[in-house]
């Protein structure tokens, strides 16, 4: 499977399950231009990344959806490999955030 399949494929499997929770995600109809405000999949205010490769480059992962969210919503990677559960990857300062909002609901 070439990566860009693969890719794909990664993307598919995390709108499903992303949708099954209840969340208002879907793939971004803009494939494979890439750039600024241009996420893998679109859920309100987040920036994701969708990355489903066996090794993946964290600090450039997430620095891609950092200069790719210009500012707006929150940057995030989510990443699969082969026979591993989807991760979550976010700054340390939007988790903060997002922990002291949830407690204090």
């Amino acid at each position: 499977m070439n990566s860009k399949s693969k890719g794909s494929g990664g993307e598919r499997e995390l709108e499903k399950i992303l949708t099954a929770a209840g969340l208002s995600a879907h793939r971004n109809n803009k494939m494979y231009t890439g750039g600024l405000e241009n996420p893998d999949i679109s859920i309100p205010g987040v920036h994701v990344e969708c990355k489903r490769c066996e090794k993946l480059r964290l600090y450039d992962a997430m620095n891609q959806a950092v200069d790719d969210s210009n500012g707006g919503d929150v940057p995030v990677v989510m990443h699969r490999k082969n026979r591993s559960p989807w991760i979550v990857i976010m700054l340390l300062d939007d988790w903060i955030k997002l922990y002291k909002d949830w407690r204090n609901k």
